[in-house]
């Protein structure tokens, strides 16, 4: 077997570890040079805005110096010629694109490259005004990632890195059948950066059988995920264009074939409606909706109900709508065909005619649409832009087609505008601003084309048009006008949850620029942010960086220093300013900032083991340890090699954990209060399942890669490790340990029945003290029980309901095999949602939440954790804290350690009792 860098027992930190968009790996906001002016006073970009993490700098405005010749010969001059201001090698940029403007300006976008390889989201620009020997540079800015030192070679085979990637899937059950396609390497930056292989992994969700697309990055050194995340199906580019650069994708979405000559058609709109559409009358005397009168062409698609899925990449082989004659008959009206054609001209039309862009790309390319599609045949409520072309959902008996609403058509398009220039990252806070974006020329592609004033109340309505029934305010998915802000309002998600936060998070940025064009004329507010968007933003900027973007935008297109305050007001009413994190009101305290990784930590006696970053902006996990009592302070465990630490656990005294990477991973243990770093298990014939600590003594269960049986080894003083007997044929998980008593869940198959069990296992005894058996049919899965651990002198786990859905009971079984109880029932309304839970001999803390609600994520819906006595009893909620709750470490008593995500990152917190309710 070649996976012998893949965990048996995986983490979620392996598979998610930097999920957050790149987004925690990158997570704080620049901070300024010199502090932002008061709200009273003018808001200028400041002259110089440090970048975070590297030396380049992220922001440098107010330059009038020369810069003859080409655009890009000219910008990479000026870079070459100051060295000490910019700090970069423009060796390793490459020309990505050059955005002309009207008034002489040009925006060269440069692409960094790491010894041949692109670093994702690394786009430095250079802004030029005038022409030919008057040319001069304006500003420069962007992200270019200092100190880049990863290897560029592959140390990891093609056939492992894809089978890692295949494995990315297999927790849902979707290994089996799935694809994954190659998307080239690609650097994530971050302390010394590190090699990923980039692939889009493709399955079918066994228990909804929609489509599952997973974008998942292999770190291609040390064989484990680095990054993994849900994707709509990003089309890949063939491995030369990475992440975080505009790909070239719409070449080649329209047919190649002769498409006749336009034409004035007739189609009937999604009320019955009929109307005039541009279409093209083919050689052969039928028509199609093709309109040929704008730019190279919109191309509009009906799927018939066909899943989304079957419609990847280009449209090679595929016809567009097609008529005998030039009057087209209602089902191009009914499946929202026409009325996708009708609104894809009008945002057309919007960017050509009010910002002067030639097309998504702005080189005239064409637009296609594919309008009536389902997911896995079922009513698709949704609609995205897959890379090179636009999908829209059927709808069903509530919703019409998604194609209907021109603020969504203006919303995907604009995403496609996005794409070709600023690019922006598709998680956490780049994700949210590109909603915003979106958002924003959505709806103002629809206020305009309508004629709908901006005192309006309905102005700021986002999709109102969609429902069947009701009105427009109940129909509305978001609003513009709905003051968000950061402080108050951001909810900090996790990868799984809405690309952490896109869509839960988007009008903070979006109300801001609604608010700014509601205040200014909205011509000069709409050639501001299409400003922003294709000269200032890139991949991974974020809401400060967006803030800072629209200003200096404002100041080059001339607005006087009252539209600049008005700008910066809109902006501060949002809460987005520097610094805004750590003005959230949370009801814990901290004890490591920008932990960043999503791992488990460990706490006893006090004292907490967590993997973190000495550099937030670093990719390279190392272990670290601290007191509850001393927030801030934290000695480093680990050794630096190089390696992924985590898994931790710990007696109080020493902690030991699992050094992932270089193909094998490894045991290691250390004293709390320093000493050597030794190896408790390293075997490249074995996969580590499990490492737990107590009173020194240390407990491992691996995995043989050669024939798949468990070993269960204890280790102490360093004697030769006590052997547990395995069962022939049975399978350990969820190990635990203490006070001499292991624990486990030991899973086996008899004549067709799948058994599971929790087990306790004496050391003085020598032998199984207490087994509970379940039974399930043929076929059941074993990880129906999990998470086996001690508290209160009993044994708990948890017990999934049956089939697998989101109820899960918490058992104690007594450890001489006398009995169980339910802790928390699973018919509780207070059941937990997730198996993983937590505790101490006085109460058991456990999440819930996490189920996506009908109407959409919300704050509520997001997994909390709940604390109840280790008898059972009345759950409370321990912290109030927004966003996601995740990994509660017990502690003494009532007090739980937890990563908590709600500024925007991943934060090691504590609580010493719990809030109640909230």
């Amino acid at each position: 077997m070649h996976h012998r860098s893949r965990l048996p027992e995986k983490p979620r930190g392996v598979g998610a570890a930097l999920s957050l968009a790149l987004a925690l790996a990158l997570s704080a906001s620049p901070a300024l040079a010199a502090p932002p002016s008061p709200a009273t006073e003018p808001d200028p970009v400041p002259g110089l805005v440090a970048g975070e993490g590297t030396a380049a700098p992220q922001l440098v405005t107010g330059l009038s110096e020369p810069a003859p010749g080409r655009p890009a010969e000219a910008a990479r001059a000026h870079l070459a010629a100051h060295p000490d201001r910019y700090r970069i090698d423009t060796a390793q940029l490459t020309e990505l694109a050059v955005e002309h403007a009207a008034e002489g300006r040009d925006t060269v976008r440069f692409q960094q490259y790491h010894g041949g390889v692109p670093v994702l989201g690394g786009q430095y620009l250079v802004r030029l005004v005038g022409e030919g020997a008057d040319r001069t540079v304006e500003s420069v800015g962007g992200k270019y990632f200092t100190g880049l030192t990863a290897p560029t070679t592959p140390a990891v085979s093609d056939e492992a890195l894809r089978g890692l990637a295949l494995d990315s899937v297999a927790d849902r059950g979707a290994r089996g059948g799935a694809t994954a396609e190659d998307g080239g390497r690609i650097v994530l930056p971050g302390g010394g950066g590190r090699l990923v292989q980039r692939f889009v992994v493709r399955a079918t969700d066994p228990a909804t059988g929609a489509p599952l697309v997973r974008e998942v990055f292999v770190d291609a050194v040390r064989g484990v995920v680095a990054l993994a995340r849900d994707t709509r199906a990003p089309y890949p580019t063939g491995g030369a264009t990475a992440p975080g650069t505009p790909a070239a994708a719409a070449a080649g979405a329209a047919p190649a074939a002769d498409v006749g000559v336009p034409v004035i058609g007739t189609a009937p709109d999604i009320l019955g409606r009929t109307v005039p559409v541009n279409v093209a009358r083919r050689p052969d005397g039928s028509h199609q909706l093709v309109d040929l009168t704008r730019g190279a062409g919109i191309f509009t698609y009906d799927a018939a109900g066909e899943d989304a899925g079957a419609f990847r990449g280009p449209m090679t082989g595929r016809s567009p709508v097609t008529s005998p004659g030039p009057d087209f008959p209602a089902s191009t009206g009914t499946g929202g065909a026409t009325d996708a054609h009708l609104n894809a001209a009008a945002a057309y039309d919007f960017f050509r005619d009010r910002l002067g862009r030639n097309g998504l790309d702005g080189k005239g390319g064409p637009i296609v649409s594919v309008a009536n599609t389902s997911e896995g045949g079922k009513p698709s409520l949704n609609a995205f832009w897959d890379g090179v072309k636009m999908v829209y959902g059927n709808g069903d008996a509530t919703y019409r087609p998604f194609s209907v609403a021109m603020d969504v058509v203006g919303h995907e398009l604009t995403h496609a505008v996005v794409q070709h220039t600023a690019d922006l990252d598709g998680s956490a806070q780049p994700g949210a601003m590109n909603e915003a974006l979106a958002d924003y020329f959505g709806n103002a592609i629809e206020v305009t084309t309508r004629g709908i004033p901006m005192t309006d109340p309905r102005a700021a309505l986002m999709n109102e048009s969609l429902c069947r029934t009701g009105t427009p305010e109940e129909c509305a998915r978001r609003r513009l006008d709905d003051r968000r802000t950061t402080v108050d309002d951001y909810i900090g998600a996790w990868s799984d949850v809405d690309n952490s936060g896109v869509h839960l998070n988007a009008t903070i940025f979006g109300g801001a620029l609604w608010d700014i064009r509601r205040a200014l004329d909205p011509l000069v507010a709409d050639r501001l942010v299409y400003r922003a968007i294709t000269e200032y933003l890139t991949p991974l900027d974020e809401f400060v960086d967006g803030r800072n973007a629209v200003l200096a935008a404002g100041r080059s297109l001339g607005l006087s220093r009252t539209q600049l305050r008005t700008v910066a007001a809109a902006f501060d009413a949002h809460g987005i300013k520097a610094g805004w994190q750590s003005r959230i009101g949370m009801d814990s305290r901290g004890l490591l900032r920008s932990a960043g990784i999503e791992a488990p930590p460990a706490v006893a006696g006090g004292h907490w083991v967590a993997s973190g970053r000495d550099d937030p902006k670093s990719v390279d996990e190392s272990l670290y340890t601290g007191s509850v009592t001393a927030p801030g302070t934290r000695t480093r465990l680990s050794p630096p090699d190089g390696r992924i630490h985590l898994s931790p656990d710990t007696d109080g005294r020493t902690a030991v954990w699992q050094a992932i990477g270089f193909g094998v991973t490894e045991v290691l243990a250390r004293p709390l209060s320093g000493g050597p770093v030794r190896s408790v298990f390293n075997s490249p014939d074995y996969g580590i399942n499990g490492a737990r600590i107590s009173d020194g003594q240390i407990a491992v269960l691996v995995t043989s890669w050669a024939d798949g049986r468990n070993r269960l080894l204890v280790f102490r003083d360093g004697a030769d490790p006590v052997d547990i007997p395995v069962a022939e044929g049975h399978r350990l998980s969820d190990l635990a340990f203490k006070d001499g008593l292991l624990g486990w869940i030991e899973s086996w198959n008899a004549e067709g029945v799948t058994f599971s069990a929790p087990t306790v296992y004496s050391l003085a005894a020598g032998r199984i003290t207490a087994q509970y058996p379940e039974s399930f049919p043929a076929g059941g899965r074993p990880g129906q029980l999990t998470s086996a651990q001690f508290a209160g002198g009993r044994l708990l786990w948890s017990r999934w309901a049956t089939p697998p859905d989101l109820r899960v009971a918490i058992r104690s079984g007594a450890v001489d095999g006398s009995g169980v109880t339910d802790v928390v029932p699973a018919e509780s309304p207070y059941a937990p949602t997730a198996g993983e839970f937590t505790a101490s001999d006085r109460v058991v803390t456990y999440q819930r939440g996490g189920a996506k609600p009908s109407g959409g994520w919300t704050n509520a819906a997001l997994p909390k954790l709940y604390q109840v006595p280790v008898t059972g009893g009345a759950p409370v909620r321990l912290s109030c804290n927004r966003g996601v709750q995740a990994y509660p470490a017990a502690d003494r008593g009532t007090r739980v350690l937890w990563l908590d995500y709600s500024p925007g990152r991943i934060d090691l917190v504590v609580r010493d009792r719990p809030a109640g309710t909230c």
